[in-house]
């Protein structure tokens, strides 16, 4: 059967300007590039305590069977929800089948027709694609900027009027997943409550990370009763997969009714929820892992800047440092460098970011030796080295 041509023509245009995707093969490279902060993904102890847990409640089922609203709403869903929402010290917990699916469903199902969005430059794909299934205007501000949103927060609220009322909503991330770096959450908070507008935040690449049991950052600043929204996503630190919505009974009571992402799909299987549950109890018993990352974390910025490579990376707090190195040829070509030494780093390419925000992205991992951290940035510089004496 032909192939389509302009699709053709799309897949030509993507190999010139070398960005065409690929699935990776995998490789037994030292681990920089995964999701799998904790390690909680190749934790043997906690799956085995998934299956002691699925036995012990005689759960032998493979599968959901049917959507959430139809036969797939098993007990453990219940269970579960209620471990996350007290973890998060929230009303309510909603599951998803991933973050994708959270984000979407929340940002096409929640803001109105006449409501307003304002949303970081930076956010997630999910957020974006969801956005553009809401019925509600988007309007993005500059990235981490709070006077930019304040501007825009005037701006709307001013066109709020008794005959023409309608909700602002804010939409940010905690960490965000391409530059590693956090937004001034308190100041955002400040804004959204003086203008009235309600705050959602996605917490995907904080949770296990960031504050003293991996709760996240709004919980570690104390902001978390004044956010309108909160999803955490539990494939990355938690090494699962799944995602929560937190807020309010009314919310999750919303979603369960509004949310197409939530109502058309099968629920996620009992061992997958339960992988869940089970996750949530070694990360509150697990506070050494905990600091373990966040000891690598410190280890990291601290050969950076002896390096001399602050002027590449954004600074970042988290489990995610990226060197901005512009071009997708040049930063392939130093990420298949790395790899031939053995650590397993990506390049991130435009279109996944903006055309000259090409980048290598380094990711950390409890498991993670310090002398590795150590190795990696010193290849890195000397062959950064070596191509500017090539150059002159």
């Amino acid at each position: 059967m032909k192939f389509p041509e302009k699709l053709q023509h799309k897949l030509q245009q993507r190999q010139a300007e070398n960005a065409l995707r690929l699935l990776p093969v995998y490789a037994n490279r030292e681990d920089f590039s995964s999701n799998d902060y904790l390690g909680f993904t190749r934790n043997e102890a906690l799956f085995d305590a998934v299956h002691d847990f699925l036995t012990i409640r005689n759960f032998k089922f493979n599968g959901a069977t049917g959507s959430r609203l139809i036969s797939g709403n098993h007990a453990l869903y219940t269970e579960t929800e209620t471990r996350i929402a007290q973890f998060h010290q929230a009303e309510s917990a909603l599951i998803f089948n991933s973050g994708y699916d959270a984000n979407v469903g929340f940002f096409s199902a929640v803001p109105q027709r006449g409501d307003v969005i304002l949303y970081d430059e930076l956010c997630h794909a999910s957020i974006r694609d969801g956005l553009q299934l809401s019925n509600a205007k988007s309007y993005k501000f500059n990235h981490n900027d709070p006077e930019d949103l304040q501007q825009a927060l005037e701006k709307w609220s001013e066109k709020r009027t008794a005959d023409h009322n309608f909700e602002i909503y804010v939409a940010l991330e905690t960490v965000y997943s391409m530059d590693g770096d956090t937004p001034p959450l308190e100041e955002i908070v400040q804004l959204c409550e003086y203008y009235n507008a309600l705050l959602v935040v996605d917490e995907a690449h904080a949770l296990g990370i960031m504050g003293e049991y991996g709760e996240g950052v709004t919980q570690y600043l104390q902001l978390h009763s004044r956010i309108f929204a909160r999803i955490v996503t539990f494939g990355k630190g938690l090494g699962c997969h799944g995602a929560a919505v937190l807020g309010s009974h009314d919310l999750q009571t919303y979603l369960v009714n509004f949310a197409r992402s939530f109502i058309y799909t099968t629920g996620l299987s009992p061992h997958a929820v339960a992988t869940i549950y089970v996750a949530y109890q070694f990360l509150q018993q697990e506070k050494a892992t905990v600091k373990a990352l966040q000891s690598r974390i410190v280890h990291m910025n601290q050969e950076i800047k002896r390096l001399g490579l602050q002027p590449l990376f954004v600074y970042s707090k988290s489990a995610i440092h990226c060197a901005i190195v512009p071009g997708n040829g040049k930063v392939r070509h130093l990420a298949q460098t790395l790899q031939a030494a053995g650590f397993e780093v990506k390049p991130i390419l435009s279109p996944t970011v903006p055309e000259g925000q090409e980048r290598l992205r380094f990711c950390l991992h409890v498991y993670t030796p310090l002398e590795s951290i150590t190795a990696v940035l010193e290849l890195l510089a000397s062959t950064l080295f070596q191509q500017e004496q090539e150059l002159r």
